[in-house]
């Protein structure tokens, strides 16, 4: 257990394009204690950026380099400097009031915090019968391929140590697209990379009920059966990455056996390079929000959250 002195600093990145009637509204439900926003603009012509400013004078702006929601985020998460960020959506779906419970979940020893609608305490007042099915069709074939026990593999609020960005091996923000297309990682399908490589590097997970809200103004970019065959193959595609990568730590370390003479090492897996983490100081002290009940007398029914260490 590393020694901590301070409590972590917190960014929050949020992907927006033409959400600027949505923003006072998620603005206005930011807990107090954030450290940094940032929103990563997306091309909007309506005034986001100029919205954000306005609500938030210390907000960053940032552009994002390509197209897609997964580079929007990529963006922030390089931009980011908080010992822990947060990602949220801006068209008012997503509370940033219960960002506390991720941060809780963060500084009990969870490694990623993820979000999920359907355990007791979450919900979703936007998701449809046909979404729902088809989340739990691929939820299902990554809890058999991964050996997980995810219940929501597609949903955007997420929270991390910064630590992790690095392992997430996200395309790189300066990246050049292809003629046509996304690079793989730029599209929808990004909250399911993350939750793949998160779980197949050996991170531990804890998954954290939130409830899905309407979003407020403006329509969705999201389209059912394209964005879902792309997380299919997002999900095949991590899986042949994933067997590739132990096949190679299988050879290393035979290898390395056969060097020195020896019996053979244990694979290893990805290695993993953690800074020291500031002290779990009690989230309620610290990262509140007016009128919201103090973190400690949330009530999940006595499921705040859930915990599963991934191998």
């Amino acid at each position: 257990m590393p020694s901590y002195d301070r409590y972590p600093s917190l960014s929050v990145v949020i992907p927006a394009r033409n959400e600027a009637r949505n923003l006072p509204h998620v603005f206005a439900r930011l807990p107090h204690g954030v450290a940094e926003v940032i929103l990563v603009d997306g091309g909007s012509v309506d005034g986001t950026a100029d919205v954000a400013r306005e609500l938030w004078p210390t907000v960053r702006v940032i552009e994002q380099t390509r197209t897609g929601k997964g580079n929007a985020l990529a963006c922030g998460f390089a931009a980011a400097t908080g010992d822990i960020v947060v990602m949220i959506d801006a068209d008012g779906s997503t509370d940033p009031q219960e960002i506390p419970s991720f941060v809780e979940a963060l500084v009990s020893g969870a490694d990623f915090a993820k979000g999920t609608r359907f355990r007791y305490g979450g919900g979703s007042d936007d998701i449809t019968p046909l979404r729902r099915w088809g989340n739990r069709a691929l939820n299902g074939i990554v809890n058999a391929l991964f050996g997980t026990r995810f219940t929501d593999l597609c949903y955007g609020y997420n929270a991390f140590w910064r630590d992790l960005v690095p392992a997430m091996e996200l395309p790189h923000p300066a990246s050049t697209p292809p003629p046509k297309g996304k690079l793989w990682g730029d599209g929808f399908e990004i909250e399911t990379l993350i939750n793949i490589r998160m779980a197949a590097a050996g991170y531990q997970v804890r998954e954290v009920p939130s409830i899905e809200y309407l979003r407020i103004h403006g329509e969705s970019n999201l389209h059912t059966f394209r964005d879902g065959s792309r997380v299919l193959r997002t999900i095949l595609s991590e899986f042949r990455r994933a067997r590739r990568g132990r096949h190679q730590d299988s050879g290393l370390a035979n290898h390395a056996a056969h060097a020195a003479s020896g019996p053979a090492a244990p694979a290893t897996g990805q290695v993993r390079v953690s800074l020291p983490r500031p002290a779990p100081t009690p989230v309620a002290a610290t990262l509140h929000h007016a009128g919201a009940a103090p973190l400690g007398q949330r009530d999940h029914g006595g499921q705040d959250t859930w915990t599963e260490e991934v191998r």
